[in-house]
């Protein structure tokens, strides 16, 4: 396979060739991109493109459904239903009554995990989504079936005392002892990393920047990927050799990281993309927070491409709707190792004002 690749590098590198393919590669994607029915057509060759995204979506949703009977440490089902109410209540002017069509969902989502408590349970989820639901009931005094109903369950049980501190609050003038240059300084000095000291990385430290990566935003608060970290030398080497784009320094990287998206944290395709988003932004805030730590990083691209697909989800034993985002090598940064300039696009380019385009 590695020669038939190489071969097909070397034809390509000489130009008529080059030329050639070019050209009609050009032709076809003009003519698949005419309108819907000629890009289907095109795509009907190579449907294995896609497919493994369509099947893991189709898979999450399943699951998604299978789950709501099953013990798990945390539940996308009530993450989602208890933001909504958060989101209800903060509301300006707020409706007398609302969250009827959810309410009584909600609070039987919140008493199967309440009463399905395991020792690795994600208590605090609890914790929140019962203060959320208190300050609602507290919310609502005019008498209704549906509310009546649903606040009557849920008093049977209470998981914790009220904090009134994991309630929608008044957010005040923000203060923060970082200024605008501070931010600006650390976005310049944070660099895709490639050469690190062979030192190892404190867990702690990591855990650290992880608890400034989750309070990135999240779509309806599901957070739905998870960082499954590898700090084993054999691991690290083994899990860094399935992209494309660490041959030639994965030898050196000391910690790697792999975010998984979680398709199952959803009940329908239309969110299907919300894996990619929610674990960037993610990505992003955990990445400074190493720069703070005194550690350095970098994001190792992770393609949709079938045979590496297959070799991630058997090297880490993954789920069908466990979908690869991006991996992130971690480490020390060695002082005497380059980085690239990469000069970024300048803001007249970037960026535009009240601009519509049409086609």
């Amino acid at each position: 396979m590695e020669q038939i690749k190489s071969a097909i590098k070397w034809l390509l590198s000489i130009g008529p060739i080059r030329r050639v393919y070019n050209f009609v590669m050009r032709g076809l994607a003009k003519l698949g991109a005419l309108n819907r029915i000629t890009s289907t057509l095109y795509y009907i060759p190579s449907f294995l493109t896609f497919n493994r995204e369509q099947f893991a979506v189709l898979r999450g949703r399943r699951a998604y459904y299978t789950n709501l009977k099953k013990t798990r440490d945390s539940r996308a089902e009530l993450r989602r239903n208890v933001h909504r109410l958060e989101k209800a209540l903060l509301m300006r002017p707020r409706r007398d009554i609302f969250a009827k069509d959810y309410i009584g969902e909600t609070v039987e989502f919140y008493l199967r995990a309440v009463n399905e408590v395991s020792s690795s349970v994600d208590e605090s989820e609890l914790v929140w989504a019962q203060n959320v639901l208190s300050e609602y009931f507290k919310a609502i005094s005019i008498p209704d079936k549906v509310v009546d109903k649903a606040r009557a369950d849920f008093e049977t049980t209470t998981f914790s005392p009220y904090e009134v501190d994991k309630v929608p609050y008044e957010r005040g003038v923000p203060k923060t002892p970082i200024s605008y240059d501070d931010f600006l300084a650390l976005s310049k000095q944070r660099r895709s990393v490639r050469w690190f000291l062979q030192k190892k990385v404190p867990r702690k430290l990591v855990d650290q920047a992880l608890l400034i990566a989750r309070q990135a935003p999240s779509a309806c608060n599901r957070l739905p990927y998870e960082y499954k970290i590898f700090d084993d030398p054999k691991l690290v080497q083994k899990v860094a050799s399935l992209p494309f784009g660490s041959a030639g320094y994965r030898q050196n990287i000391p910690m790697i990281a792999v975010i998984v998206g979680k398709l199952d944290s959803y009940f329908s395709p239309r969110d299907r993309h919300g894996i990619y988003i929610d674990a960037s932004l993610s990505a992003m805030s955990f990445m400074f927070a190493l720069e703070t730590l005194g550690l350095a990083s970098s994001v190792i691209n992770w393609p949709d491409f079938e045979p590496l697909e297959r070799k991630m989800q058997k090297t880490l034993g993954l789920k069908t709707e466990d979908r690869p985002v991006m991996l992130i090598a971690i480490g020390y940064s060695d002082p005497k190792g380059k980085v690239a300039y990469s000069q970024k696009k300048d803001l007249k380019v970037l960026r535009s004002y009240n601009e519509i385009k049409n086609d």
